[in-house]
């Protein structure tokens, strides 16, 4: 008896949960904001602190309430940050330097440069080999950094324009290539590419997270979510999201994908099964939202915002920021 009741209470709380996520509405539930000037690109999230790339330096906000809680200075052209929190490190990668910059983590001080390839871009710590990697855009290639040696130690040219990488933390790594639109398999034990896989009909492609559990990989393209099998390379769903993905998040728990779309929303898809992927709804969020990040020990979402003038347009005809209105957005 005890035993039918334990499967049954099982079985009603799988059912409450898949409706749970089915039926919950994601909103904005805090706004914090940041005065400094400047444009913006990746943000992440780090033991309760939110580290939000800001023009020439790096923001450091508490999680909970938004207050500034420190900054990484001189780090022009900032796009991404990476942690190895077993040596307490942090790392900027700094597009227009051409280099990543260290700094501690308790303390925030900077503690040196690292050369890399031409505008550093995406950065990630990888933890099957420890190293620390960026995504080159200009010179197309990946640098490899050992992060005990404080130095780059070697290069892998993926003959493209890298967006953004994630590991399989098995030895394998996986990069979207924008301009060419396909994500590339990379061997870390042997520091070569080793498949490129065609991400048609998906275009662009951005943000990327991968499931380990279920091996598939997610891209945000062009309006659509293109999910590959990770050890084939053949996709196996494309889901129609909002337009101008730039960031994909993965909440690995619910096994719920966030897409971030700059025309003000987040695309939300739920994997119920390794092929199988269903649409719960877009939600909105703010214009120029673009990128994204998660942490799974909470589920809030974070993405960098700010209100832009419609009457003033920059180079490439889109609406100048206000400055001051920088922000960043939570939602749960």
């Amino acid at each position: 008896m005890i035993k039918k009741i334990l499967v049954t209470l099982t079985i009603i709380l799988i059912v409450v949960s898949g409706c749970y996520s089915q039926q919950h509405e994601y909103k904005v539930v805090n706004t914090f904001h940041i005065a400094s000037p400047g444009g913006w690109d990746y943000i992440a999230v780090n033991n309760g602190k939110l580290y939000v790339s800001h023009g020439t330096q790096v923001n450091i906000l508490n999680e909970e309430t938004g207050d500034s809680v420190g900054y990484i200075p001189n780090t022009t052209g900032v796009h991404g940050i990476a942690f190895y929190n077993e040596i307490g490190r942090g790392y900027t990668s700094n597009g227009r330097l051409n280099n990543v910059t260290v700094f501690d983590l308790k303390t925030n001080n900077v503690l040196g440069q690292i050369e890399t390839g031409q505008n550093p871009d995406a950065i990630l710590f990888e933890p099957f080999t420890k190293m620390i990697i960026t995504c080159n855009g200009r010179s197309k290639n990946l640098s490899l950094i050992d992060p005990k040696l404080g130095k780059t130690i070697d290069s892998i040219d993926v003959g493209g324009k890298p967006e953004t990488a994630v590991s399989d933390e098995n030895g394998k790594l996986f990069v979207n290539i924008e301009d060419k639109n396909e994500i590339l398999e990379v061997d870390l034990k042997n520091h070569k590419v080793t498949n490129r896989w065609p991400l048609s009909p998906g275009e662009g492609p951005t943000g990327l997270c991968y499931d380990k559990t279920t091996k598939r990989l997610f891209a945000g393209c062009e309006k659509l979510l293109i999910i590959l099998n990770a050890e084939t390379g053949s996709v196996v769903d494309k889901i129609t999201i909002g337009d101008g993905c730039d960031g994909v998040a993965f909440d690995s728990k619910n096994k719920i994908i966030f897409t971030s779309n700059g025309e003000g929303n987040i695309s939300v898809v739920k994997e119920t099964a390794s092929d199988k992927f269903t649409l719960l709804g877009n939600y909105t969020t703010k214009r120029g939202a673009r990128t994204i990040t998660i942490d799974e020990k909470n589920g809030r979402l974070f993405l960098p915002a700010a209100d832009f003038d419609p009457t003033k347009t920059n180079a490439n005809g889109r609406p100048m920021m206000i400055q001051g209105t920088f922000q960043v957005l939570v939602v749960q």
